[in-house]
């Protein structure tokens, strides 16, 4: 018997990193998994890996969820495969960086939507959907960026717009418990991913000065992040919201 089971959970950003294993735990303790992702094939094969491992999953793709309208017919959609929705996993962002004052205003705009709006339109748009199922669960992932300035890279965008999805955590879980909704946030340190290890290839010396702030000395697995995620949708976490979990191997406790 799942910790999650029978629930029914809409993840996004499933393509790939955090989203897929958060589909294959998800899955593995009993929850009805949908998820969504901009890249089909990526979320398809998440789909598959899900299945095969004898879990549960419906894949909504290819959806931009920076655009309001999408983001709402993810959520419809999602909502239709079992009739309802008792977590909302906010996991999927888009994010740029780059130092002050050569960051440019396009990169500005691009990391604010997609970090901050996609958390806000899917929950906007699922909203309604927890209140009439009687509560439920949303889970905001952030950053310690939201927490910490960072050297590297430069991360002005990225450190306001995760400091923002902390501050609406805390908004949503005032709002939403007269309706038995909790909202918690996780903020992740570095984290091993197929992004992280694309954009940082061989170069030792930048792995090296980003785990430097961590106590652990290394990168996370999106495993360790995304099991206390399993045990915070759980009912096992009934009296837990408005808090934020950082998961940075030590980086924010100096």
């Amino acid at each position: 018997m799942g910790t999650l089971d029978g629930k029914i959970v809409l993840i996004t950003g499933t393509g790939g990193g955090q989203g897929r294993a958060a589909s294959l735990v998800f899955a593995r303790e009993g929850a009805k998994v949908i998820g969504s992702d901009i890249l089909a094939e990526a979320n398809n094969e998440t789909v598959e890996l899900v299945r095969r491992d004898g879990g549960g999953m419906t894949g909504i793709a290819p959806m931009d969820l920076t655009d309001p309208e999408q983001a709402r017919r993810t959520v419809e959609d999602a909502v239709a495969v079992h009739g309802g929705l008792d977590v909302v996993y906010n996991n999927a962002a888009v994010q740029y960086f780059g130092p002050m004052p050569d960051f440019s205003v396009a990169d500005w705009r691009a990391t604010i939507a997609g970090e901050l709006d996609i958390p806000f339109f899917v929950t906007k748009f699922a909203w309604p959907h927890l209140v009439r199922r009687g509560g439920g669960v949303i889970i905001n992932v952030a950053s310690e960026a939201g927490m910490i300035a960072g050297a590297v890279p430069p991360m002005v965008a990225h450190t306001a717009a995760n400091a923002g999805v902390i501050a609406m955590t805390r908004q949503l879980a005032l709002e939403g418990a007269r309706h038995g909704i909790r909202a918690v946030a996780i903020s992740p340190g570095p984290v091993l991913t197929p992004a992280s290890r694309r954009d940082l290839g061989d170069d030792t010396s930048a792995r090296e000065a980003i785990t430097a702030k961590t106590l652990l000395k290394r990168f996370a697995q999106p495993e360790e992040i995304v099991e206390l995620a399993a045990f915070l949708a759980s009912d096992r976490a009934s009296y837990i919201t408005g808090a934020n979990y950082a998961v940075d191997g030590g980086a924010t406790a100096w």
